[in-house]
């Protein structure tokens, strides 16, 4: 009998083993059917795939992970889908059946709709969980009180989703084990829960990011395990930093940067003994710092920049032997730089701009360390470069502009060949300035000296070298003196060229017979000097000369009809020379005011005054083969069109009984193209056939644009795009690349239906009149403004303010990001949407379209062949991306100017130390509610500072969209 009951109860464990396998084998088939696998990176999750026995085995599928005990008896403890292009949802009820997972990880992906409870209710011994990037919304799930003692929880990782409402609260703060709580980047409201200092294992915490007010709780100061915390990037009441974060006795790194805090630093930080990294910038603290901050020997990291902080830098920092970064800008600090920085042995950075520090730099400073970024500009400081400031060779940048420094360069910076970025303007530097040759033979990209005392002129062998320079000003150095260089126009990366009121003489370099112009060089400013000569007609021929002013010299003959007819020249300031002859008639000078040709006795033609006698004649025969050229183009433009037209049409009947594909992205249920097609029929033409609709579409700036509604009743912008056959492929590849591009601050693109001639773009739908140009002028009034946004306290300036942060996150997130990046290529006020009822969140609409148009027109040749990359690369990337941070710094400007229009580098914006203030009163101004000396009055100016960086007319001047957030944010 015992041999009978013993072989039924092995039988009964068998079968029961074998039927949870089968449970866990449907489960995950289950899960599978809910999950969009683009990638089909989950096809061997089938029943086909089976062990030698024959039977099936889930432990061989990809991310799956076992357990498996002597018996060969196995269970799912691990399941790893992270980073595999999947999107949909993740089903409770599949999930349930995974009673033995340890490991759950979904990251980088795009799942969607709300986190299952019965991950928490169900997985008690789940220790990973993963859910970092992807799109979870809704609330966070809480965890019932009768799991919370038998949950094994060692991190939650949710980083970077969409989850809404409150932190999850006390039940979360009751998992014993956690270690590792990441709620950062998303869209959590409320205060922090107190419950959240009760932690007893937590080392990492981290909740940046969200909408999260309130106080931050002193209870906080309770974990004593935690090293590391983030709790920045929200909008908190204003209010100080608890005391209690002081007996955090194990903490490394604290960040509570841009978080609307108050009060001054509380003098308990230095009980933090193992503090490396701390980033308090962008905040409202006053005060000073605590000269107790030089006991932390651990600190590496420093960043207390643009606050309200005053008082000299504690003398105490000369130990912080640790010490790589300290960043003290935009405050109101004063007093002398102390000595013994300069033997801080890992000094990196030194970054204290904007205050008002006085005395001279350290004697010694770059000569114990290996200094790569100094930025000191703005304060009242004098005296010489330290002599070892590029002693290690590794200084990058110095910015010294508006101090007092004084002194030669050869003293510092003859030998410092590690130089990228020079800006010394604006001081009482003397001497010649050979001592860059060095730098600018081995990569110095951006040297700015003007407005100083520099004499010896500009030697011919200092630029020849220069291969690497993109930006070089000496203007108003009056004693410089010197002829032009003859390499300015050949140099391969020079962009910008200032040399203007130098007391330059001598001719214009003359082109050599094999004269070829750098196709980069784009602005070249000689004003107010005593050049004399001819105007060469050759520099007309270079291809990206964009702004020339040769004004105030002593130039002579006539302007070279060369100059007329220059495809890029856009500016051209010849005013004040003795220049003579008619001025050539072109499209060119049609909108330039008369002022860039006065001073010119003998010239004349529009936009003077008219010509006479033989000069006259000259004009009205050049003006009737003007008149002729024009109507012979005129006539095979008609011809050209009817011939287009009826090639057109040939295509149009050609194509119109094709295949259509559907391709849905994150965001979007699995629609067939038959669904689309009969939307679009429905909503617009009635009659017509699938394979042939042709609805009435509505012009857009890129791109046909309709509003159609779905069979589920979601409503979608549609685009429609045409194609020759032998490029589909490659735009859909990049439309595809497209619709995996996922941020809040950008419209989605939520598919794709196309056939062999065309297709249909489908977008998320935005109400007509909800966009930055239509209310513009609503951000004006401020009852209008808190009326739009969730937070009727919010001020005029806080949301414009938020407004142009979250269209630099957006355009940062294109080019930073996106791999290969994505320029947006029409970056424009109307382009920016909202959501109705919300004007604080914009979303940038038709990034990548510009691309599409282009690969459009792009040739035939080799069109099948031609990769993606290819195309963007031939398209000059970098050349859309500065265009695209132009773009953004003429948004900004009409943020600021309340929608008046913005014309960058023209009138509108200023062009010397006056007019630049005189316009800071014009931007206060417009936002009047701002009141002078506050923390609110900075910001603007800092946001118009980036604003002028962003539209500079050398496009290399301008910053990349990762450093003007990082400006927007920091004051870095």
């Amino acid at each position: 009998m015992s041999i009978f009951f013993l072989t039924l109860l092995l039988m009964i464990i068998l079968i029961t083993v074998s039927s949870f396998a089968s449970e866990e084998e449907d489960a995950l088939l289950g899960l599978k059917s809910g999950i969009v696998d683009r990638s089909n990176s989950l096809q061997d999750w089938s029943k086909v795939n089976q062990t030698d026995n024959g039977s099936s085995s889930i432990c061989i599928w990809s991310g799956i992970t076992c357990l498996t005990d002597p018996h060969n008896n196995s269970v799912v403890i691990g399941l790893d889908l992270s980073q595999r292009n999947l999107s949909g949802s993740i089903s409770g009820k599949y999930i349930n059946v995974l009673r033995n997972l340890v490991l759950l990880n979904l990251s980088h992906n795009s799942f969607t709709g709300e986190l299952p409870a019965e991950i928490f209710t169900s997985l008690a011994n789940l220790t990973v969980l993963d859910i970092s990037r992807n799109n979870f919304d809704g609330h966070f799930p809480t965890v019932p009180s009768n799991a919370q003692k038998k949950n094994q929880l060692s991190i939650l990782d949710a980083f970077s989703n969409s989850f809404s409402g409150p932190l999850p609260d006390q039940q979360l703060s009751k998992l014993e084990f956690l270690k590792v709580l990441n709620l950062a980047g998303s869209y959590f409201e409320g205060p922090i829960p107190a419950s959240y200092g009760s932690f007893k294992n937590l080392e990492f915490l981290h909740l940046a990011g969200n909408l999260l007010d309130g106080e931050i709780p002193p209870e906080l100061g309770n974990l004593k395990t935690v090293t590391h915390i983030e709790i920045g990037y929200n909008s908190y009441m204003q209010g100080s930093i608890p005391s209690e974060f002081g007996s955090m006795t194990q903490l490394q790194y604290l960040d509570i940067a841009g978080a609307n805090i108050s009060g001054s630093i509380p003098s308990t930080f230095c009980n933090l003994r193992h503090l490396e990294s701390l980033f308090l910038f962008r905040n409202h603290l006053t005060g000073s710092i605590p000269s107790c901050f030089g006991n932390i020997s651990s600190l590496k990291n420093l960043d207390l920049s643009d606050n309200s902080i005053t008082d000299p830098i504690p003398d105490t920092f000369a130990k912080l032997i640790n010490l790589r970064l300290l960043s003290l800008m935009y405050n109101q600090m004063n007093g002398s730089i102390p000595r013994g920085i300069e033997n801080l042995p890992n000094l990196e950075a030194l970054l204290i701009w904007n205050n008002f520090f006085t005395g001279s730099l350290p004697l010694n400073l770059g000569l114990n360390s290996k200094l790569k970024w100094v930025d000191i500009s703005n304060n009242n400081l004098h005296g010489d470069i330290p002599h070892g400031i590029c002693y290690g060779r590794t200084l990058s940048r110095l910015i010294l502009f508006s101090n007092s420094f004084s002194g030669e360069l050869s003293n510092s910076l003859t030998n410092c060949s590690s130089l990228v970025r020079l800006r010394i303007e604006n001081n009482s530097f003397s001497g010649d300035i050979l001592a860059l040759k060095l730098s600018l033979r081995y990569g110095a990209t951006y040297v700015d000296l003007s407005r100083n005392n520099f004499t010896g002129g500009i030697p011919e062998n200092l630029m020849a070298e220069a291969l690497k320079i993109e930006y070089f000003n000496v203007s108003y150095n009056p004693g410089l003196g010197g002829i032009i260089p003859s390499h300015i126009w050949s140099l391969p990366a020079l962009a910008n060229f200032s040399a203007s009121f130098c007391n330059i003489s001598g001719d214009l370099p003359q082109p050599t017979p094999n004269f070829k112009c750098s196709s980069s060089i784009s602005t070249v400013e000689l004003s107010g000097n005593k050049l004399s000569g001819d105007l060469p007609e050759s520099i007309a021929s270079c291809e990206a000369l964009n702004v020339l002013d040769l004004s105030h010299n002593k130039l002579s003959g006539s302007i070279p009809d060369q100059f007329g007819s220059s495809s890029s020249l856009a500016l051209l300031n010849i005013s004040f020379n003795q220049l003579s002859g008619s001025v050539p008639r072109s499209n060119n000078f049609i909108f330039t005011d008369a002022s860039a040709f006065i001073g010119n006795p003998d010239l004349c033609g529009a936009p003077l005054k008219p010509c006479s006698g033989a000069l006259a004649a000259l004009s009205l025969s050049a003006r009737r083969k003007s008149v002729k050229r024009r109507i012979s183009l005129i006539c095979f433009g008609v011809v050209l069109l009817v011939a287009v037209l009826i090639c057109l049409l040939l295509y149009l009947i050609w194509h119109q009984k094709v295949l259509w594909k559907m391709i849905s992205f994150t965001g979007l249920p699995e629609f067939t193209a038959k669904d689309i097609l009969r939307s679009i029929n429905s909503t617009y033409v009635n009659d017509f056939s699938t394979e042939t609709v042709q609805p009435p579409l509505l012009s857009s700036s890129s791109l046909n644009i309709c509003k159609v509604v779905l069979p589920t009743g979601i409503t979608v912008s549609v685009k429609k795009i045409e194609w020759d056959s032998k490029r589909r492929q490659v735009i859909s590849e990049f439309i595809n690349s497209l619709g995996n591009v996922r941020h809040k601050n950008l419209v989605r693109l939520l598919g794709l239906c196309s056939n062999k001639s065309c297709g249909y773009l489908l977008f998320d739908y935005y109400l007509p009149r909800e966009n930055l140009a239509a209310n513009i002028v609503r951000l004006t009034k401020a009852r209008d403004a808190a009326t739009t946004t969730r937070s009727t306290s919010s001020s005029r300036w806080a949301v414009k303010y938020k407004i142009i942060t979250g269209i630099a996150r957006g355009l940062c997130y294109l080019h930073n990001d996106c791999h290969p990046p994505i320029p947006h290529g029409d970056l424009k006020a109307s382009n920016i949407l909202f959501e109705e009822g919300n004007m604080e969140e914009p979303h940038l609409a038709d990034f990548g379209v510009k691309a599409i148009l282009r690969m459009l027109n792009n040739g035939t040749t080799n069109s099948i062949s031609s990769t993606v990359d290819d195309l963007i690369e031939s398209a000059s990337i970098k050349e859309e991306m500065y265009r695209d941070i132009c773009s953004f710094g003429e948004v900004i400007l009409e943020i600021l100017r309340n929608g008046k229009p913005i014309n960058a580098g023209g009138s509108n914006t200023p062009s010397n130390p006056t007019a630049a203030e005189s316009f800071i009163r014009e931007i206060l101004d417009e936002n009047d509610e701002v009141k002078l000396g506050t923390s609110e009055e900075a910001e603007i100016k800092l946001v118009l500072e980036v604003a002028l960086l962003c539209t500079s007319s050398k496009p290399s001047n301008r910053p990349t969209m990762d450093e003007a957030l990082k400006l927007l944010l920091s004051g870095v």
